[in-house]
């Protein structure tokens, strides 16, 4: 008889924001993918676009969270967020203001992350909503795909291929000029 293998429900979503990431990773970006699921549907995915849209704004989170808000959804309650890494203060601060009930996110950013790195916006008692938040689905994959990502543009930076200012840093990967890599 054969084993059958039944994926968890996070673990299913995360790796659909994983393919984001990959995305973003082909179009040089840092690689940070994102979905938004409703009743175990998906409403929409995105992946980081700093760099396509020249706005250091453009996370992944952000994105689906502007564009559902513009479509007359104003409190996210019963929507379900999946991103494959911890979000920045901004992106959970949008989490809060549009009351999006549940955060599932892969790795933790030690350098820039809102939601138990640096700091955890999203259980501070001053705001009226708290998402439920669960951590580390699919963490593996998302720690060594931003790695990845950031040791490679160590190696080019090395070997002395200049690419254009303004790569935000994520996950405690230095991404400035003359930095040790």
């Amino acid at each position: 008889m054969a084993a059958i293998f039944i994926m968890n429900t996070h673990e299913y979503w995360m790796k659909l924001a994983l393919k984001e990431a990959e995305k973003a990773l082909m179009e040089n970006e840092i690689p940070i993918g994102a979905v938004l699921v409703k009743n175990d549907v998906l409403i929409m995915s995105a992946h980081n676009r700093t760099r396509q849209l020249n706005n250091s704004l453009a996370h992944a989170e952000k994105l689906m969270i502007d564009e559902i808000v513009a479509s007359q959804k104003k409190f996210l309650n019963d929507y379900s967020l999946y991103v494959t890494i911890e979000p920045c203060l901004m992106c959970a601060g949008m989490i809060i203001w549009a009351r999006i009930g549940k955060l599932i996110f892969g790795a933790y950013d030690q350098k820039a992350g809102a939601v138990g790195s640096v700091y955890n916006v999203l259980l501070d008692k001053s705001f009226n909503h708290h998402p439920k938040i669960i951590s580390g689905v699919c963490e593996d994959q998302a720690k060594l795909l931003i790695q990845n990502f950031f040791q490679q543009r160590r190696k080019r930076r090395v070997a002395g291929v200049v690419e254009r200012d303004g790569l935000e840093n994520r996950c405690g990967f230095t991404s400035t000029q003359g930095s040790n890599p």
